[in-house]
């Protein structure tokens, strides 16, 4: 069996810009499929694909999988870089599809059978102010849903848009509403998404308390500073959240701030996720050998695919660190498989980020995974169990424009971590 062809597909069913890889071969009807997804830079991934991947798989055999995965890593030389990472996984992903396909057999059978017949997922809940989280909680609570991540104003208490030209409250006039919503700033020629961290890190416990006096201990409760704080700000909140026993408090800091978890680990029992930035094994490294987090949060595509991800989470059971991975709306349908099968297969399974599959993504990718009852759950078809329909990809091509959310600003104009 030799793959013949090696190409990058982009579709945004949700007005998200996913980017799939099909490995095609010589096969009859014997295609794979997997997910790149970097919706920020879509397009650089497609043409390290198209362009590079491409020529140099074809006339290979797609069975041998570790090989390939080293070969796409180092054949440009320099790695570790997430366009690379997320051309590989495209094809890391297709490959073990097609695996799944010649055994006749789901991916999470390769992998060495199910652990558990579903995976708790948890789901996120936003709103202007306490009270209006708690009933976007409760919505998913009477939903059947055993976790919720809860925000507040965005990540960051973020409020506002601003760009050159918007109009700010005249010089001398009364501040208070600004000051209230956090958005007390200086007549800034910078634009971007501002947001005030103080303001925020205020916010967080008393909304904590708020929620969990409402729906008590029955509720497991998760939070995501987006590494929006200042490290020792984000040491106080962990600090101050220890009463609310959260599942998990995610992306205290910066992957490059790996000393600061360990000032947290000495000081604060609240459980730490991380990983959705990751994209170089030095990065979680540090964190699981000196048990410094308990979930791993990477991003599967951001990793280089399934290939690299299951070794990570064979390194997390060593160290009891449990798997939490990255399931936003920027992972497509394919990912988001690849992300249950893991669950399946992995004792150390800890939980599930997940979206709400709408009717296009399940037109676009029939086979999605299922959401019942506060988990997701798989389908039994060979390989991932999800496929591609071409023509209505077709139907929602990608846009292409200036990514502002990653523009965070605090009050004086200073850019900040996304």
């Amino acid at each position: 069996m030799k793959i013949t062809r090696v190409r990058a597909i982009l579709t945004a069913p949700e007005g998200i810009a996913l980017v799939v890889v099909k490995v095609e071969t010589d096969q009859d009807g014997l295609y794979g499929l997997g997910c790149a997804t970097f919706t920020q830079r879509p397009t650089l991934v497609a043409r390290a694909v198209d362009e590079y991947l491409d020529p140099l798989l074809q006339g290979r055999d797609p069975a041998n999988i570790e090989d390939m995965w080293h070969l796409m890593m180092v054949n440009s030389y320099w790695r570790n870089g997430p366009v690379l990472n997320n051309a590989v996984s495209g094809v890391d992903m297709a490959l073990w599809d097609i695996k799944g396909k010649v055994a006749n057999m789901p991916v999470y059978d390769l992998l060495g059978g199910k652990c558990r017949e579903a995976a708790m997922v948890y789901r996120h809940a936003d709103g202007r102010d306490p009270q209006e989280v708690l009933d976007n909680v409760q919505k998913y609570q009477s939903e059947g849903y055993l976790a919720v991540r809860c925000q507040m104003g965005g990540y960051g208490g973020r409020v506002q848009d601003i760009r050159p030209g918007a109009a700010l409250p005249s010089k001398g006039a009364p501040q208070a509403t600004h000051r209230g919503r956090g958005m007390d700033r200086l007549d800034s020629a910078f634009p971007g998404t501002y947001y005030n961290p103080d303001v925020y890190a205020r916010s967080i416990p008393p909304l904590f308390d708020h929620i969990r006096s409402n729906v008590g201990d029955g509720l497991f409760l998760l939070h995501d500073i987006h590494e929006r704080l200042a490290p020792i700000d984000a040491i106080r909140m962990a600090k101050a959240l220890e009463p609310y026993r959260l599942f998990f408090l995610e992306d205290a800091f910066a992957p490059d701030q790996i000393e600061w978890f360990r000032r947290l680990r000495d000081q604060c029992a609240t459980p730490i996720a991380m990983g959705e930035l990751h994209n170089n094994p030095l990065e979680w490294r540090p964190l699981i050998a000196e048990q410094l987090i308990d979930y791993i949060r990477a991003h599967l595509s951001q990793l280089g695919g399934l290939t690299p991800a299951r070794k990570l989470a064979a390194l997390c059971e060593a160290y009891g660190v449990r798997t939490a991975w990255h399931g936003p709306g920027d992972v497509s349908p394919i990912g988001h498989a690849a992300n249950l099968h893991l669950d399946l297969a992995c004792h150390n399974f800890g939980i599930q980020e997940v979206i709400n599959f709408s009717e296009p993504l399940y037109e676009v990718f029939p086979g999605t995974p299922e959401l019942r009852g506060g988990y997701v759950w798989a389908n039994d078809k060979p390989g991932f169990g999800v496929d591609l329909d071409e023509a209505a990809a077709a139907k929602y091509p990608i846009e292409l424009k200036v990514i502002e959310w990653t523009q965070g600003r605090w009050p004086d104009g200073t850019i900040w971590t996304p």
